[in-house]
């Protein structure tokens, strides 16, 4: 795993995701969707350093996944200031998930200004 890729645990997790953005890919070792995830999801981190990226391993923390209503493996969700605003299931080529989170965070930044200027 890539070193700009946390893993996340439930005594780690709202720490973590506490502040900005954060993606996290819940995934599982037996899953072949979740290892070809892998590789675009570390492509992902390192195309766009300026956001958190972190893993979960479902069967080793089911109780995030049951928090999360993860029905299927993998799933990306990405969490604003701890509260999850997006999430995806199945394979997501890198470039897709980039430009996913750069509307994502263009959003934020758009309504943080309106929230400024009221």
């Amino acid at each position: 795993m890539d070193s700009t890729i946390e893993h996340l645990t439930d005594a780690s997790f709202a720490a973590a995701v506490s502040e900005g953005i954060m993606v996290i890919d819940f995934w599982a070792g037996w899953c072949g969707p979740c290892r070809a995830m892998a590789p675009q999801f570390e492509r992902a981190a390192l195309l766009r350093p300026q956001y958190r990226f972190a893993k979960v391993d479902v069967d080793a923390e089911p109780g995030l996944a049951g928090r999360y209503a993860i029905r299927s493996i993998p799933t990306v969700m990405v969490l604003r200031d701890g509260e999850p605003i997006a999430a995806q299931a199945g394979l997501i080529p890198a470039e897709a998930l980039v430009e996913a989170l750069d509307r994502i965070a263009a959003a934020g930044t758009e309504t943080a200004g309106a929230r400024e200027a009221a």
